[in-house]
């Protein structure tokens, strides 16, 4: 039932121009007709709650029907969002001033709401941190955010002015010093590992782990230009090739030529504890996508997703036995 209604929620909102496109291109890939890819599309939204992104992403096209049910795919991720989240309390995770002062013992850093804050406040933050993370209070994929250094700026009226300006809303952040061995990867962004939680009977259960690498940019984020890698979540060991939106696969970081591929993250049991213990914080909200930093000072929380991707966890160039992690979240349902 729960997929029917999917399907006819994509039908009401669908992209026809870009299921067409995309039909196109897997037609060529393949040499299957279009029509018989239009309709192994519907099946797997019947079956699975597949969206024709999910079809073509995960190139459902190549597997058999055992295969296509180990994917968590966009409508079984939306029915694990409704069962286990409360939407009312979804922004004390979209809203950084909220989650950060919630999750304070987590993240471990200076933080100040420039719109809610004196100017005198907001400049003695500026003072204390003199580079610092401006961050859009209500923003996803890295947008907006800006690394800001005081030094080039004539004054801190000057910085001030352009924070509050066109009614702009910023958090501003202490800069977050990463362990070096992390650091060695990819200096220029704090990288992350994505660690998903999902909480049953009051029990909290860590279900996979993503390592998030910038490249060329301040943010790791995926759909900014980042890159990905899976991380085996019982021992922090980066599992295989890191890959980009495009599809470019990468053995060493491009630009610091660093092994991501066997890394092993410092302090894991720590960054597993960490996100097992926020994960009981708001009992309303059962399932997160945590993205731990490994900072000097161990392991912490960057932020945390009240709303978990599915389509990074399961590329075909990470998915090499063709199986999705749909069995990993399986194993934790209640009985």
């Amino acid at each position: 039932m729960a997929n029917i209604k999917y399907l006819i929620g994509r039908i009401i909102r669908m992209d026809y121009k870009n299921l067409i496109r995309i039909i196109n291109r897997i037609q060529k890939k393949t040499g299957k007709s279009k029509i018989s890819i239009f309709r192994d599309m519907k099946d797997c939204a019947v079956k699975y709650g597949a969206g024709y992104s999910d079809y073509d992403l995960f190139e459902m096209y190549r597997l058999n029907d055992l295969q296509r049910d180990t994917y968590i795919t966009r409508g079984r991720n939306n029915e694990l969002i409704k069962k286990y989240n409360d939407p009312s309390y979804d922004h004390l995770f979209r809203n950084k001033v909220e989650f950060n002062t919630l999750f304070k013992d987590y993240i471990k850093r200076d933080f100040i709401d420039v719109n809610h804050s004196s100017k005198e406040d907001v400049c003695k933050f500026m003072k204390k941190h003199p580079i610092f993370m401006a961050k859009p209070i209500i923003g996803t994929c890295g947008k907006g955010i800006e690394k800001i250094d005081i030094k080039d700026y004539a004054h801190l009226d000057e910085i001030y002015a352009y924070l509050t300006k066109d009614g702009m809303n910023y958090e501003l952040e202490e800069v977050i010093e990463q362990d070096l061995q992390v650091a060695k990867i990819y200096p220029d962004s704090i990288n992350t590992v994505r660690i998903v939680t999902i909480v049953e009977d009051g029990i909290s259960h860590v279900i996979c782990a993503y390592f998030r690498i910038g490249n060329g940019k301040y943010v790791d984020n995926f759909n900014s230009g980042g890159m990905v890698a899976p991380v085996n979540e019982l021992t922090g060991e980066v599992m295989d090739l890191a890959i980009d939106k495009k599809k470019n696969l990468y053995e060493k970081h491009p630009l610091t030529h660093e092994s991501i591929k066997g890394f092993m993250f410092p302090n894991w049991s720590q960054a597993l504890k960490l996100v097992e213990k926020a994960s009981l914080v708001v009992p309303q909200m059962r399932y997160i996508g945590w993205d731990v930093c490994f900072s000097k000072k161990g392991p912490i929380l960057v932020e945390g997703n009240e709303y978990p991707g599915h389509d990074i966890y399961q590329l075909p160039e990470h998915t090499h036995d063709k199986i999705g992690i749909w069995p990993k979240f399986s194993r934790v349902f209640k009985k």
